[in-house]
């Protein structure tokens, strides 16, 4: 059965993004020449829709860039058509998380529905229980401050499924108890 997975980078001290709001080098692992190719190509080939925040989406009219040629569902509070861009298509939702995530599984069919950012989307899929697993991507840098991941998560069992160790990040996948 497809699962809805948490997927973002992080710091070892629990960050998503650093005090400017830059990266920091949490995304290394995946820019890097010796990037971990077998995480990106199981990302690739499992995400079957994508769910963004409308900070995390940016502020593009016309989409961006990605390798990742699924639907886009981006929550907003302004309305606007949905894009096409480079096989990737973006659809703007109005009607809160729950619709946002409907619409992605529908798209997604068999395979997985992949939230992947920001903070405050992921932490409001984390409070009402929508995510089946969580996968992290821990960079090894400490950014001392910046925007917290887990900064109001409810308890959670969390299930060791993997640990893969890359050139630039480790890779933590846990199931969330209950799931």
């Amino acid at each position: 059965m497809p699962r809805v997975f948490l997927d973002l980078a992080v710091s070892v001290d629990g960050f998503i993004a650093a005090p400017d709001g830059g990266d920091g080098g949490l995304h290394d692992w995946y820019f890097a020449p010796d990037a971990a190719e077998d995480i990106k190509a199981e990302l690739l080939s499992r995400i079957g829709a994508i769910v963004l925040g409308h900070t995390a989406f940016g502020t593009a009219p016309d989409g961006f860039d990605t390798e990742y040629h699924v639907p886009h569902f981006i929550l907003t509070h302004t309305p606007r058509p949905s894009v096409q861009r480079g096989g990737a298509s973006f659809h703007f939702v109005t009607e809160g998380l729950e619709s946002a995530l409907a619409r992605a599984r529908a798209a997604a069919g068999e395979r997985d529905v992949c939230v992947a950012g920001g903070a405050d989307v992921a932490r409001q899929c984390l409070d009402a229980g929508l995510i089946d697993e969580l996968q992290l991507h821990v960079a090894p840098v400490l950014l001392g401050g910046g925007l917290r991941l887990f900064g109001s998560a409810p308890p959670a069992r969390l299930e060791h499924v993997r640990t893969v160790q890359s050139a630039h990040a480790t890779h933590l996948t846990y199931r969330l108890g209950g799931h």
